[in-house]
């Protein structure tokens, strides 16, 4: 319930709710904050070098994993290894109804946008299929996409991209099954013809699941796609 209150309330409620309530760090408990300077600022960035196309760290060049399984999404990136923290800080928020920790993500992504300038004018958050949203409460992309929106002022068209059908959770395949699992998942309406897509989404895998927007949103005319998540392993 308090969760659900705070997702919906107005900058000076949700300062009434902390006075009330103060905020516990979700991976260290510190009273102050729902996810402490000194948590955040242990969680570690992605180094260079990256494949310019998936993201990832790499270790050999060419990157393997593009080799093996090439992608349609014009690229990806993530910005920290999902970790230690980052995964608690994450999994607060996706399973356990943390969405004040929205806000916090968020300004990551505004803080990387702010450095890193990926091309786009639209941001289209990664969709939950309508039964796993509504047993969920939410759909944790849509908040942060919402929260950067607050930010930064750009668009957020939830309703161009759709989950068409329901799918196994990816942390149970290997990569060649998430692609499979989420081919042909999605659709995507003549609304983003010609626009620069960025889609939003907290963790980034394989890819698989980012590629398979990048198709729908391409197919239905998308000038490009570029992915952006908050954590990916290593």
């Amino acid at each position: 319930m308090l969760s659900r209150i705070i997702r919906h309330a107005q900058p000076f409620q949700r300062a009434l709710i902390d006075l009330l309530f103060p905020p516990r760090c979700v991976t260290c408990k510190r009273i102050g904050n729902w996810f402490c300077q000194d948590c955040l600022a242990s969680c570690e960035i992605i180094p260079t070098p990256i494949c310019e196309h998936c993201g990832r760290h790499l270790l050999t060049f060419p990157c393997a994993y593009c080799k093996q399984f090439p992608l349609v999404i014009d690229g990806t990136r993530a910005i920290y290894f999902f970790e230690t923290k980052m995964r608690g800080a994450i999994h607060a928020f996706k399973y356990e109804k943390r969405v004040e920790l929205a806000a916090i993500l968020a300004a990551r992504f505004d803080a990387y946008l702010r450095e890193q300038h990926l091309p786009f004018d639209v941001v289209v958050p990664v969709p939950l299929h309508a039964e796993r949203e509504r047993a969920r409460g939410y759909n944790q992309s849509l908040l942060l996409a919402r929260e950067l929106q607050a930010r930064r002022g750009c668009e957020v068209w939830s309703e161009a991209l759709t989950r068409v059908r329901v799918t196994l959770p990816q942390v149970e395949l290997d990569a060649a099954a998430r692609r499979v699992n989420v081919a042909d998942a999605f659709t995507a309406t003549a609304r983003v013809r010609h626009r620069q897509i960025l889609l939003i989404d907290d963790v980034l895998t394989t890819g698989a699941t980012m590629d398979a927007c990048a198709v729908a949103l391409k197919q239905a005319g998308a000038q490009s796609v570029w992915g952006l998540a908050l954590a990916r392993g290593r």
